[in-house]
């Protein structure tokens, strides 16, 4: 597989009003990320609550992308939880549906207390789908290890073959241009912060992962579109956009936000798994009044409220 690049959405995994997973959106979620322009797709990660997850739900959602998807885009399915050996089993289930890479964050209960343990624990799941690329799911705020990318970049060729590159998910814009550079460009480096895409543009990201890539992209685009031509002030103003949104997003709950946003443009994605709470009505009337002043729907391709 080629080095990943352009913006590759994070998908949400659709749940029903009693918080149980509900594949049918799936096919109609692929369709509007498709005709947004996004490269690909990143599956069972935060966004899409990976961790809240049974192991057979898991398989079940990589399962659902990957046959909606049809080979049009790649689809990186992370397989990283708190058990090894579950790990081990989403990554041969990935191998069996077609999945085109893995990612994997570090367990988070247990943590490893070195670089070296960590690619030891990382090699031992991605022994069992060797034939895949792997993409380590650096993400310090959420899964509390801090050992520094670079360091395990430096350690882990010998011991994990098929690693291709690191989901970025930091602000740390000095590192992560430190592992941009690191053995001559070797490793492909996704940049994982929505609201400094330009920044990570800037700094020689190859691409973007994120949550709002599924109803922002057009937005993003014009980010990427001007910061290619030159227009600094254009590139300025629409990633400053994004922000803003952004944060009327995120200031509900996170998670909650996003999934309620994505079902305002039209994809259904219900609420989020306990212990991430549900925005009540009134918070999604408030929040879909605020984005619509911003002009939301028309970024998203929608007609609004």
């Amino acid at each position: 597989m080629k080095k990943l690049t352009g913006l590759i959405a994070a998908t949400f995994t659709p749940m029903d009003e009693d918080g149980q997973v509900n594949l049918e959106p799936i096919p109609a979620m692929v369709k509007s990320l498709l005709q947004q322009g996004v490269k690909g797709l990143y599956v069972c990660g935060s966004t899409g609550e990976g961790p809240s997850l049974t192991t057979d739900e898991r398989e079940r959602v990589a399962k659902a992308f990957v046959a909606a998807v049809q080979g049009r885009v790649p689809v990186v399915v992370q397989v990283g939880c708190n058990c090894v050996e579950d790990a081990r089993q989403l990554a041969r289930h990935a191998v069996h549906i077609g999945a085109d890479a893995i990612s994997a964050v570090s367990p988070s209960y247990f943590i490893p207390e070195g670089v070296s343990t960590l690619v030891e624990t990382l090699g031992r799941i991605t022994d069992a789908a060797p034939e895949l690329p792997f993409y380590y799911y650096h993400i310090p705020r959420l899964s509390g290890l801090s050992l520094s990318p670079l360091a395990f970049l430096a350690a882990a060729s010998a011991r994990i073959p098929s690693l291709a590159g690191i989901k970025f998910s930091s602000r740390d814009i000095e590192v992560m241009q430190q592992c941009l550079a690191f053995e001559n460009g070797r490793y492909n480096i996704l940049f994982g912060v929505d609201e400094m895409l330009l920044s990570g543009l800037a700094a020689g990201c190859h691409g973007a992962v994120g949550s709002t890539y599924n109803f922002l992209a057009p937005l993003y685009h014009q980010v990427m579109r001007h910061l290619e031509s030159g227009d600094l002030l254009d590139a300025q103003a629409c990633q400053l956009k994004a922000a803003q949104l952004i944060e009327v997003i995120i200031r509900r709950h996170g998670i909650s936000g996003l999934k309620a946003a994505m079902t305002l443009t039209g994809i259904p994605c219900g609420p989020p798994r306990l212990p991430l709470t549900r925005l009540t009505e009134k918070e999604t009337l408030v929040m879909r009044a605020e984005l619509d002043a911003l002009g939301f729907f028309g970024y998203a391709g929608r007609k609004g409220p």
